[in-house]
């Protein structure tokens, strides 16, 4: 984890935006699944050819209409927006709010997870920047809502309705960038899922790109649960980099990206992008990762368990600072990096009851000096 993006999310400028990935834990399907999904139950024909063949190979064409194919073909590319906006035209023959490809999109999500999963909660308390929480999901599902405290009244805003991005306390919810689900079956809910739609809120109204330049500004926007080629990361990166061209005032931004193996050339797919990666392995179904949020929120300085960092400072300095290691040394000087005056005095005393040699101590005198210095400038 880079110092500067913790320090940044101690000072309260850290905006997540969450993708598939977060929800798929709780049982959500990813866009690829989705589409699937849909054509389980509107194209039996072309659901077989996706789900027995590979992206890399033609399938068993043999039965399927040249616009099937056409579909088909878009399906392998990945262009999963593009396959809804080509069924919905080809079934639905006008698109409309209550398509039948749309109603499908809402009957799989809404048979689908149920109950957020622990990296839900754990982003709801990272989404807190002191007096304000404020977390953006591409995603549909309602389940950052129901991991919230249930103190938390946090109202929840979707497309247009979004409000502009600000640093006061009116400026947080849950803001759904493509929509939300409404709670009631009955009702139609607005989903961006179509080429059609993407170009009607990316390119036509701007409300997206719009909305994250005036983020980026202000926050260090983090993405969790993408991967580089999902139809709504190329959107939102298309508009990033788009700003990125054109201002140099945007923060730096981030996203964690699961591997599993050392993948520089993905890595440096990312920063071509605009993107800071923060690398992780992927491996038993990203555990890492939720191991990861879990202990930033525990040791968050907005509102983690001040027990937790006390005894993180009590169990680092129990060895020389010359001996322990490089991640331990780190993490004790943003701990002390991160606070005032009066939290460095306590952790400085902290340090000092349990035994800290004059290593951890001098390296606490030194923040105080970065930190001065800093602030005479």
């Amino acid at each position: 984890m880079p110092e500067r993006l913790l320090l940044a999310h101690a000072r309260g400028q850290v905006l997540f935006i969450a993708g598939a990935g977060v929800s798929m834990p709780a049982g959500l399907p990813d866009f690829r699944k989705l589409v699937v999904d849909v054509y389980a139950r509107l194209d039996k024909g072309i659901h077989a050819v996706v789900t027995s063949s590979k992206d890399d190979e033609a399938g068993d064409l043999s039965g399927l209409t040249s616009q099937q194919i056409a579909e088909v073909r878009r399906f392998k590319r990945r262009d999963y927006d593009v396959v809804l906006g080509m069924l919905e035209r080809r079934i639905d023959d006008k698109p409309s709010a209550t398509s039948r490809v749309r109603a499908t999109v809402a009957e799989v999500l809404r048979a689908a997870g149920k109950k957020p999963a622990p990296i839900h909660k754990a982003l709801m308390r990272l989404a807190d920047r002191g007096g304000a929480s404020t977390i953006v999901t591409t995603n549909f599902d309602l389940l950052l809502q129901d991991s919230a405290n249930s103190k938390t009244k946090l109202q929840t805003y979707s497309l247009g309705g979004i409000p502009r991005p600000g640093r006061s306390g009116e400026f947080s919810g849950f803001l759904h960038i493509h929509g939300a689900l409404d709670r009631n079956p009955n009702r139609t809910s607005d989903l961006v899922i179509t080429d059609r739609d993407f170009g009607e809120f990316y390119m036509r109204r701007r409300t997206v790109p719009d909305f994250i330049y005036d983020a980026a500004r202000l926050f260090h926007i983090v993405l969790v649960g993408y991967s580089a080629d999902d139809p709504p990361m190329r959107y939102l990166l298309n508009a990033i980099a788009a700003d990125g061209v054109r201002f140099d005032d945007l923060k730096e931004r981030f996203t964690f990206v699961g591997v599993a193996t050392p993948d520089p050339v993905l890595v440096e797919d990312w920063k071509g992008r605009g993107i800071t990666p923060i690398a992780y392995d992927s491996k038993d179904h990203h555990q890492s990762l939720l191991d990861l949020l879990e202990r930033w929120a525990t040791l968050s300085a907005i509102n983690g368990k001040p027990r937790k960092v006390d005894a993180e400072i009590k169990r680092i300095v129990s060895s020389p600072r010359s001996v322990a290691d490089e991640s331990d040394r780190d993490l004790f000087d943003h701990l002390v990096r991160r606070g005032n005056t009066s939290e460095r005095i306590r952790l400085s005393s902290l340090a000092s009851k349990a035994g800290a040699d004059t290593g951890w101590l001098d390296a606490i005198a030194e923040i105080a000096l970065e930190r001065e210095s800093e602030a005479s400038v």
